[in-house]
């Protein structure tokens, strides 16, 4: 009988090598989580993320862990000049009568921040725009708060600004009951949903539903398996990289590691991504490492030259979190591979944002 194999727990805090490069600063000046960037076929990069409701009046700072309105959209040309496409799918116009209900917020309720809730739980996060070369069509994909599960959308007019209607799979009810929903199109044409927390499920030629059920994938776990999330899956020579997002914390030894083992005084310190890496789409996944440090929940997407790049946000949260100038901005990442393993790219971090001019 073979022993179980778990991936290294050690979270390699102080490595800048591998932490996000001081550079690194906003490239949108708008309140957003959960940062997305793809390099569409017709020479635009698209960007978009969780959001909160423009002009909403906040006690306290802005979020959006109760409701917001909907989907954003911005594009570019350069990945530094960037201009509203506007709201692409809302709540009040688009949405079918089950992603309208949303939940009721307990009183007295508050946010992991501290911040004072509304009345209601009815918010889309983490949103993703992919487009599908083998079918030429344009899906997003989000989640809602509130424990009401994820969908996908398909874009009625073949733009990426919309408008987006529900496929048949979500309807009625959820595609998938958790939240962060991605989309992976593989290089013989076939599309999958990855779902939170390690789920995988092939759709249907014409994308209206899965074509089977959610599955889990084969992964090499921690010992102790942490609250893991963001989860996105992508394709390096010939070779499936699945990337997911874990809180490192440090232990009151000073070590730090991706296993929160005393809830008391364990300390959340990074948003980190670890990635694994496997011949076979559904596994199994050798062992985790350590990728982006206090990048976590992004997407990895291609330039115009084949360059590789990540997406973050400056998570507020953790040790880590309280040393950025400003939080909840989009920004990106240039990465690099060495002998097989992804990380930043310094380099070409500081060339990029040292022409870089927010107005």
């Amino acid at each position: 009988m073979s022993k179980q194999v778990f991936s290294d727990p050690i979270a390699p805090i102080g490595d800048s090598s591998l932490t996000i490069p001081p550079d690194v600063r906003p490239i949108l000046d708008v309140w957003m989580r959960d940062t997305y960037v793809t390099y569409g076929p017709d020479g635009y990069y698209y960007l978009t993320g969780t959001t909160a409701t423009p002009g909403r009046v906040f006690i306290g700072q802005i979020h959006c862990w109760d409701y917001n309105d909907g989907l954003y959209l911005w594009r570019s040309s350069d990945l530094k000049n960037w201009e509203s496409r506007g709201l692409i799918w809302s709540f009040d116009k688009d949405a079918a009568p089950w992603q309208k209900k949303g939940t009721p917020v307990k009183p007295g309720e508050q946010s992991p921040n501290g911040d004072p809730l509304d009345s209601l739980y009815r918010a889309v996060w983490a949103p993703e725009l992919h487009y599908i070369k083998s079918q030429k069509k344009w899906l997003l994909t989000a989640c809602l708060n509130g424990n009401n599960g994820s969908f996908v959308l398909e874009s009625s007019s073949g733009k990426p600004e919309g408008p987006y209607k529900n496929i048949k799979g979500n309807e009625t009810k959820a595609i998938f009951d958790n939240i962060d929903l991605s989309i992976f199109e593989d290089t013989d044409g076939e599309v999958y949903l990855i779902g939170h927390n390690h789920y995988i499920a092939r759709m249907k030629k014409d994308l209206s539903d899965i074509a089977e059920p959610f599955s889990a994938l084969k992964e090499t776990p921690y010992e102790s398996e942490p609250y893991i999330e963001g989860v996105w899956l992508d394709k390096y020579e010939g070779k499936y990289q699945l990337l997911q997002t874990v809180w490192s914390v440090s232990h009151a030894d000073s070590t730090y590691s991706y296993i929160r083992n005393d809830y008391k005084n364990d300390k959340l310190y990074s948003y980190d991504v670890v990635v694994a890496e496997s011949d076979y789409i559904y596994g199994p996944y050798g062992p985790r490492y350590p990728a982006i440090l206090q990048g976590g929940h992004n997407n990895l997407f291609k330039d115009e030259n084949n360059n590789w790049w990540s997406t973050t946000f400056f998570n507020p949260r953790g040790v880590m979190g309280t040393r950025f100038p400003v939080t909840c901005r989009p920004a990106i990442v240039p990465l690099k591979w060495e002998k097989d393993k992804l990380m930043p790219d310094i380099k070409t971090a500081n060339d990029f944002y040292s022409t870089l001019d927010i107005k």
